[in-house]
């Protein structure tokens, strides 16, 4: 299992073969059959509406899903690094309708506002309220026409934003496939004028041949929802294309998420692990309603016991809760930055279409040396070497 030092840097170049892609700073190239322009940089700096009057700001949330509020959190803390607000410090374990209230009292600016009353969500994963809240929020923009961006959270909100053809501009957030999920073209053109959604290219194939370069399994495990929108959420297609590439087996198990209590959607995850684990030499840990801050311990020490090395799709704070390895952003603020950067071009005459979508993470490599221990991974010299983040689980 050992490689040496060239071998594995190698790897790494997987990790980034889009590096050279154009930064958010800069308009995308014309679209075919539009006469090439030079690319215009637009700046960030805080400015009111053409009418002197602040930028209203709305907010639409797909679900009660940790990662949106802690998203939004990392977006704001953009937003004041760029010198837009000021805010006093947020408490923590908010969820998104608290964060946004918060926000919406307590954000000091003289350039935009987060609108109180601008908050929408179609109950927790409610597939039955998606049309209505849909329409509320069509209704909004066009009668009241007092909202001047949208930040879609998560896949359904920007699906449905997509669905409506973006009437103000939009930035769509935390998707784990933004182009498998439809609500974006492609990476390079979001096919709406009013639209962004920042995509990763070939982002989980990396992480996936990654993990089958350092733990050379056979079968690989990988929880879902079996719906189309759990399967964008999880990556399946990504994982089958590697399996397909590398020649192992990906067994799979249906655990539901969506339209159940948050408590019925971590047992159905637990449970999918606990009896993978033992079908399985590796688990590929995806993105699911049910993997929470609060569960993901209980997880990892059901894959410990089963001597089962875990990748984490989301990142590093999940190795840091006794998952095996992972490879993310180290610091959430880079992704949020992006987000409050592309808001601050926006208000600044770029049209979201213009901007460029592509983002990648800083390739940074987690590794939680007592669960190595524990399930009798020997780690290479080489991952040692090349690990930024090195966690001991007590």
């Amino acid at each position: 299992m050992k490689k040496t030092l060239h071998s594995f840097l190698l790897s790494l170049t997987l990790l980034a073969p889009l590096l050279s892609a154009p930064s958010a700073s800069h308009a995308q190239p014309a679209v075919a059959g539009a006469a090439a322009a030079t690319p215009q940089v637009f700046p960030t700096k805080p400015v009111t509406r053409p009418d002197g009057k602040k930028w209203r700001i709305g907010y639409f949330e797909s679900g009660d899903y940790s990662e949106y509020p802690r998203t939004l959190r990392v977006t704001v803390d953009g937003l004041q690094k760029l010198g837009w607000i000021t805010l006093p410090p947020m408490p923590d374990g908010l969820n998104g309708q608290q964060m946004w209230e918060f926000l919406a009292d307590n954000a000091r600016s003289d350039t935009l506002e987060f609108v109180r009353d601008a908050w929408w969500r179609p109950g927790n994963f409610d597939a039955a309220q998606r049309p209505v809240v849909r329409e509320a929020i069509k209704d909004r923009l066009a009668t009241r026409k007092d909202i001047d961006l949208i930040i879609a959270m998560g896949t359904w909100a920007g699906q449905d934003m997509a669905g409506m053809g973006a009437p103000v501009p939009t930035i769509v957030a935390s998707t784990s496939d933004a182009v498998g999920a439809r609500i974006t073209r492609s990476a390079q053109d979001s096919g709406l004028d009013n639209l962004h959604a920042r995509v990763q290219p070939e982002r989980y194939q990396r992480q996936v041949r990654l993990f089958h370069e350092i733990v050379p399994f056979k079968r690989l495990g990988l929880v879902y929802e079996d719906s189309p929108e759990g399967r964008t959420y999880s990556a399946v297609e990504a994982v089958e294309q590697v399996a397909r590439e590398q020649g192992f087996e990906v067994v799979t198990c249906n655990a539901p998420s969506n339209g159940i209590a948050p408590e019925a959607a971590t047992r159905n995850a637990m449970e999918c692990y606990a009896r993978l684990a033992k079908q399985v030499d590796a688990a590929y840990v995806t993105v699911h309603r049910g993997i929470t801050p609060a569960s993901v311990d209980t997880l990892a020490e059901i894959l410990r016991q089963a001597r089962v090395p875990s990748f984490s799709m989301l990142g590093s704070e999940e190795v840091k809760h006794g998952l095996l390895l992972s490879l993310a952003q180290a610091d959430y603020s880079y992704v949020g930055l992006f987000y409050a950067e592309t808001m601050a071009r926006i208000f600044n005459g770029a049209k979201p279409r213009e901007l460029s979508q592509v983002w990648i993470d800083p390739a940074k490599i987690a590794l939680n040396l007592e669960t190595a221990r524990v399930i009798g991974f020997d780690p290479p010299v080489d991952i040692l070497l090349a690990a930024d983040e090195v966690y001991e689980t007590q």
